[in-house]
């Protein structure tokens, strides 16, 4: 197999403004404001700490605190668990129990979601109703059932109101659900990329109202909280790359010229044998499952603009994101050497068992999802986490804005549902569903032929996707959502219960 030509690429999906690097340093200007963060890059990559299961088990400790954490190689006072940013890694298996204790040192309430993971939504386990008090824990359990699926998730705050601004500020950490027959490979790395906007003394800077309604994207662009890290690879190894979007906004559109890649799967899906690609599509909370075969010299993984919509048109023309276009080229997120003698080959990539299709499944029931944004008459300012009525600005799924008192939709134990979510504005909405992922059938009113898994599903600018859930195993009470966080906190989510 030889190499992709220059031209070819991973992509990512996404969008944003970002800010300028200048060689293997540069200065990040904070959103709105004259201050500067003097922030370092060039440094070799680094990983979370990696923290494994044993005999069927993890016990893990998360304390959630603001505090001085190193960011873009330089201190700054930031949210984290404990201590570094990202988080640690759950290196998982399937069937495993997981005991998480959750010390919150917050201002605010917070909790924990386990993102993509299929498991119970009820009591200690991924049950984002729970509140968890300043100076308070909590202890979640979660019960892995013994098919659960390999693949990359990531865990991060959920409390309604404040998800953006906890995720935004360095709350978020990685998961892998490892797979019963190991993929060789030469390396594993683990690439958590977010955003966040640090003002000249290294605080988290405030955001806009405006950038609220567009969704915020910050001026620094992180891998593993570092600022373009060097990765080092010889020819011929095989790496693989378990790449998360852990950004509240920003679409990543990341391309790598020169390096032969091969896409295992996207959220919990996995494709039978991996496919060789050019364009990856994540949206924020999309994951991604990527060998990378190494070619001999440099080459740069950058991120691209996408035009993910814009809310001109509403508020009059002003867009206000509070940052300068991107360049056509985007930015540089990491930079891969590639040197030395070559590397010994590995073995064949197992293949995987054929993803379940549920388009031959007798269907229960049809539903429609409407996710739409509208202006609301007489109204100052814009407030955050009240929907409609609270600002300029509403969120709303079906007309109405979220309500932790209100149960939306109500589904049957066992039930293979079909919905449809249809974007009324002028903005894409990745959709998120807890617990149970979703197969795409259609996306604007194109069929999808094979069987596509995932558990964030874009939908584009007024446009609708079709999906199918089969709502195995679990009973309770969770929600699915806009995963543009400060839609979600806005309003743009709803409640469902399985019975």
């Amino acid at each position: 197999m030889q190499p992709l030509s220059r031209r070819s690429a991973l992509f990512l999906g996404g969008a944003g403004a970002v800010a300028s690097v200048t060689g293997a340093a540069g200065l990040l200007w904070g959103q709105g404001t004259g201050a500067v963060f003097q922030a370092a890059g060039g440094q070799d990559l680094s990983e979370p700490q990696a923290l494994h299961s044993a005999d069927g088990h993890l016990q893990v400790k998360l304390s959630a605190a603001q505090g001085r954490v190193r960011v873009a190689g330089r201190d700054a006072s930031v949210f984290s668990y404990n201590g570094s940013l990202p988080g640690p890694t759950l290196f998982l298996k399937a069937g495993d129990r997981v005991n998480v204790a959750l010390e919150n040192r917050l201002e605010g309430p917070t909790n924990l979601h386990v993102h993509g993971l299929h498991v119970s939504p009820e009591g200690n386990s991924d049950n984002v109703l729970v509140s968890v008090d300043p100076g308070t824990s909590f202890d979640y359990e979660y019960r892995l059932p013994a098919h659960h699926p390999p693949g990359v998730y990531w865990y991060h705050p959920h409390r309604h109101g404040s998800v953006a601004d906890q995720i935004f500020g360095g709350l978020y950490g990685a998961i892998i659900v490892q797979d019963p027959q190991p993929v060789p490979v030469s390396r594993e790395r683990v690439l958590v990329i977010s955003d966040i906007s640090l003002d000249g003394g290294g605080s988290i800077a405030a955001v806009s109202a405006m950038e609220k309604m567009m969704g915020r994207e910050g001026s620094l662009i992180l891998v593993n909280g570092q600022l373009n890290p060097e990765l080092a690879a010889r020819p011929g190894d095989r790496e693989r790359w378990r790449i998360i979007n852990a950004c509240t906004a920003r679409y990543l559109k990341l391309r790598l010229d020169g390096q032969f890649l091969q896409l295992l799967g996207v959220d919990s899906g996995r494709y039978q044998e991996p496919r060789y690609v050019e364009e990856v599509l994540l949206a924020p909370g999309n994951r991604a499952d990527l060998l990378v075969t190494a070619a001999e010299g440099a080459a740069v993984l950058r991120t691209l603009p996408v035009d993910r919509g814009s809310i001109g048109s509403m508020m009059g023309g002003n867009n206000g994101g509070g940052q300068p276009p991107p360049g056509p080229d985007g930015t540089v997120l990491a930079t891969l050497a590639v040197a030395g003698a070559p590397a010994a080959a590995v073995g064949p990539v197992p293949a995987q068992p054929a993803p379940r299709d549920l388009r031959t499944v007798a269907v229960t029931a049809h539903r429609e999802l409407v996710f739409a944004m509208g202006m609301n008459s007489g109204a100052q300012g814009m407030g955050m986490g009240g929907g409609a009525g609270s600002g300029m600005m509403s969120f709303t799924i079906n007309g109405r804005p979220f309500d932790p008192a209100r149960v939306d939709t109500t589904v049957p134990v066992g039930a293979v549902e079909e919905w449809t979510l249809r974007n009324t504005s002028p903005m894409d909405h990745p959709v998120h569903l807890h617990v149970w992922p979703m197969q795409i059938l259609e996306q604007a009113g194109r069929p999808v032929d094979t069987p596509v898994w995932q558990d964030v599903v874009n939908v584009q600018a007024r446009s609708s996707v079709r999906v199918r859930v089969a709502f195995d195993d679990f009973t309770g009470k969770t929600v699915y959502h806009c995963h543009i966080l400060d839609h979600e906190d806005n309003g743009m989510m709803g409640l469902i219960e399985a019975r």
